[in-house]
């Protein structure tokens, strides 16, 4: 394995980031070639520790001849939202000195496939340029996975429609319990992007063999050994199914027969009516009828009719959770896979 640190200037004199990027290298140019990335978001980690313990298989797999496509590694995708604390708060989502989400506004290729990066000496924020050049690392990757997290939440993915079921595989390596699929985007997340660039290549529309996806690792919380281990040996897995690595024997995963695959739009964004403390009724996993009780809001403690009820809007499938407690009138409360289309859908992300 190669490691190399690059750096990325701060918009004033002194300050500079570290990118690290892992490169291994296969032994079959026929083989497909794997970007992964994590911490984009730089408070979700349990991406990071999944590729501590995914890392050093690779290595071995690599020593051992057994690696044939390359596999370029970010494992702390974002320096800039990593320095981010404000009294002892991480705050790794928006990027502080512009207020722009690090997932989103990512460059895109235009109407004749053309894409406009900018670059090292661009005098333009960091998070931009940080952007361009995750982008020029995934490029010619034609698996391109970014470990995310949610509040509190199952494992799950989001994928572009043309690309399923074909990514079902990476589902059930990951043990993943639902999928979200996406055809139209217009917030330019990483994985929209990398998607973009690939569609523009594919002259042909021919998608077979790519992978690009956001890759939910269930919750902020959600980091242990176990469970990074448990993340790590899947995506391994779905690198061997992929042929990235030789295969080993094991048998192809195979999705839950309670796994759920929607459109983006039948996810419904179950907004708290008023402002309080949250007593949750379901947790992420468990499937609810329309008008079923998922939680109540305290507004007057103790006081009679001192908690509003929310109940939900149609049957479904419950995929995330506030991670806090405390929430404000108009705050996303959870995340419902609904049966049918959400009235209230909208084209692009479903969170800020």
């Amino acid at each position: 394995m190669k490691t190399e640190i690059e750096n990325l200037a701060g918009e004033t004199p002194g300050i500079a980031y570290e990118l690290v990027v892992h490169r291994l290298a296969g032994l079959d140019s026929s083989a497909p070639d794997a970007y992964i990335q994590s911490a984009l978001h730089a408070d979700e980690r349990p991406g990071p520790a999944a590729l501590h313990y995914l890392i050093p298989e690779l290595v071995k797999a690599e020593a051992e001849g057994r690696l044939l496509g390359s596999v370029t590694l970010v494992p702390q995708a974002n320096p800039v939202g990593a320095a981010q604390h404000l009294f002892s708060q991480h705050m790794g989502r928006f990027s502080s000195g512009n207020r722009t989400n690090f997932n989103r506004d990512f460059p895109i290729p235009d109407e004749r496939g053309v894409r406009t990066l900018d670059q090292p000496s661009s005098a333009v924020f960091a998070d931009r340029r940080l952007k361009s050049r995750l982008l020029e690392l995934a490029d010619n990757h034609p698996i391109v996975l970014d470990l995310h997290c949610d509040d509190e939440g199952v494992q799950y993915l989001y994928v572009p429609e043309p690309l399923w079921p074909e990514m079902s595989d990476l589902a059930a390596c990951l043990d993943a319990q639902a999928a979200v699929l996406w055809s139209v985007g217009s917030d330019c997340a990483f994985e929209e992007a990398a998607f973009a660039q690939m569609r523009a290549r594919a002259g042909d529309g021919n998608f077979a063999g790519l992978c690009a996806t956001t890759v939910e690792l269930r919750g902020q919380l959600d980091v242990d050994p176990v469970l990074a281990r448990k993340d790590a040996q899947g995506l391994y897995r779905f690198l061997v199914m992929r042929g990235v690595i030789a295969a080993d024997g094991s048998a192809p995963a195979q999705l839950s027969p309670e796994f759920v695959a929607r459109p983006i739009a039948n996810v419904e964004m179950v907004r708290a009516p008023v402002g309080g403390t949250i007593l949750y009724h379901v947790a992420p996993g468990e499937r609810v009828e329309t008008g079923q009780l998922v939680a109540e809001i305290i507004v007057r403690p103790g006081e009679p009719d001192g908690a509003i009820a929310v109940h939900a809007p149609q049957s479904g499938f419950v995929l995330t959770r506030r991670m806090r407690r405390f929430i404000r009138m108009g705050d996303d409360l959870l995340k419902l896979v609904g049966d049918a289309a959400s009235p209230s859908a909208r084209i692009g992300a479903l969170e800020d």
